[in-house]
């Protein structure tokens, strides 16, 4: 991907490039709401090593350009990736996990906020 890609090319390319990933991170959502860990899971997808969320999907063993490991609304603000005041807004933007897999994007074009649809 080029440096000047548009947020739609990114949520498109993204789309596609995750394909075969989407029904581990749905499994992965209904586990952590049937638990009630959290209300917010939030998938991060990265090709470098991140310390945030527990590996599910290593890029190493699937066919597939990007590791993901999932994480929690409460993770990120422990980690102040999300300040204590900007909670309220999260919660207001995040999307119902029973519909869309929240994914925070670590890539060259910098780090991101995507909601994609469970099914297509």
């Amino acid at each position: 991907m080029s440096e000047k890609v548009t947020k739609p090319e990114l949520y498109l390319f993204l789309q596609t490039e995750l394909e075969g990933y989407r029904k581990m991170m749905g499994e992965a959502i209904d586990s952590i709401m049937a638990s009630e860990v959290t209300k917010y899971p939030v998938f991060v997808i990265h090709k470098q090593e991140v310390e945030l969320g527990i590996p599910i999907i290593d890029k190493e063993k699937v066919q597939g350009n990007w590791s993901v490991n999932v994480s929690t609304l409460e993770e990120f603000v422990s980690k102040q990736i999300i300040h204590e005041s900007k909670v309220r807004d999260f919660k207001a933007t995040y999307k119902s996990p029973d519909s869309f897999i929240c994914i925070f994007s670590l890539s060259t074009l910098g780090a991101q906020f995507i909601f994609l649809p469970r099914k297509v």
